[in-house]
């Protein structure tokens, strides 16, 4: 790995943290180890596998090491991303939007010859139609998981005969083989208030609970459902209908989740573990302090990021341009440059697709340069 980071000739230096070449995305290694065991002990204190998604970390050294803790394997939200887990020795994949298109499949079929354990997810029977061509041309089986729509139209088909004729279909033909179930209901994830957020995820389990029982009533094979997410770790299991947990950003937590609440009010259940450290390149206006840190370092689908260290405070960031970020201090504060600033993601899975490498710290101390293989992999 020589030469490839700017920032590697300072793995293993005491201080070197507040050493960084910035903008730099900071992985706090501690916090993100207790992140993986938490999950990993709820998971089987409920009976449940655990098959986090990669569409957060996008990095096969992160996928192994929820894979040492016990995950079976890796979601992957696009075959790119299921590529570079492949490649990289994670052997169990759910890609979990649909592949449709004639090159994709190809390569799917590619990656299914490659890995011994590749799942599909399949909407339409049209797609499955096109995926049984390719697997009987391609010689191998194609495994696939029926994805269910719960209410948010985003991927998936409906509830009742559609899911049933579809599952008929793919069960029908020697190329495919039907392994169960998939529904994300990905818009309750960030409701705030547990109660409600109660209430519509258990509503998509009892949705999800019910196929099932259909399938099975019918013959069809159902041997995995899986579903879930960090927003609904702690309330999916007590349905009963889960038998995986697709969860990503419990490994790093972010702005947006970390606004959401458990019950009774209680904090939330994970550790920022993910950071953006930055840095001060101009201080020239009394109450403001520019960063090196702007619209590219960040997603910008949400809010802007909190400022955890570095600024006095009362401080807070605002975007500043596509370079920059701009720190509005309290009357009097002025920061120096080259002072060093840490702030929380506002979108971890977004922020990271920003950038090529994690760098890992214990307390003050760089320990590893982590690449994002998956960075961009949006094919």
């Amino acid at each position: 790995m020589s030469g490839r980071f700017v920032n590697e000739n300072l793995v293993g230096l005491a201080g070197s943290r507040n050493l960084l070449a910035t903008p730099a995305l900071v992985l706090d290694l501690d916090a993100f180890e207790r992140n993986v065991a938490k999950m990993a002990d709820h998971c089987k204190r409920n009976g449940l596998q655990l098959r986090p998604h990669a569409k957060t970390h996008k990095c096969v050294e992160i996928a192994k090491a929820q894979l040492a803790a016990g995950a079976i394997g890796q979601c992957c939200a696009k075959l790119g991303e299921a590529e570079q887990m492949g490649a990289g020795g994670v052997e169990s994949i759910v890609i979990t939007s649909p592949v449709v298109t004639a090159r994709g499949i190809a390569r799917a079929m590619v990656l299914n010859a490659k890995i011994s354990d590749l799942m599909l997810t399949v909407d339409n029977p049209e797609n499955a139609t096109a995926l049984a061509a390719a697997a009987k041309t391609a010689g191998k089986v194609l495994k696939v998981l029926v994805d269910l729509d719960p209410g948010l139209h985003r991927t998936g088909i409906a509830p009742g005969e559609p899911v049933l004729a579809l599952a008929r279909q793919i069960h029908a033909d020697a190329n495919l083989e039907l392994r169960g179930l998939q529904c994300y209901a990905g818009h309750v994830m960030h409701i705030e208030d547990f109660a409600e957020r109660r209430e519509k995820s258990l509503k998509a389990m009892k949705l999800l609970g019910e196929t099932r029982d259909a399938l099975k009533a019918a013959d069809l094979p159902c041997e995995i459902v899986s579903g879930g997410g960090t927003g609904s770790f702690d309330i999916d299991p007590e349905a009963g209908v889960l038998t995986e947990l697709q969860g990503g950003s419990y490994a790093f937590m972010d702005k947006q989740y970390n606004d959401v609440k458990g019950g009774n009010g209680a904090p939330v259940a994970f550790e920022t573990s993910l950071f953006v450290q930055m840095s001060v390149v101009s201080n020239n206006t009394s109450g403001l302090a520019t960063t090196d840190a702007g619209f590219k370092a960040f997603s910008t689908d949400a809010e802007a990021p909190v400022l955890l260290s570095g600024a006095p405070e009362g401080s807070s960031y605002f975007f500043f341009g596509d370079e920059q970020g701009g720190i509005a201090l309290p009357k009097g504060e002025k920061l120096p440059l080259g002072a060093s600033l840490t702030a929380i993601t506002p979108h971890c899975d977004p922020t990271v697709n920003l950038y090529d490498a994690y760098h890992v710290v214990r307390g003050d101390t760089l320990v590893a340069i982590w690449p994002i293989e998956a960075r961009g992999k949006s094919a």
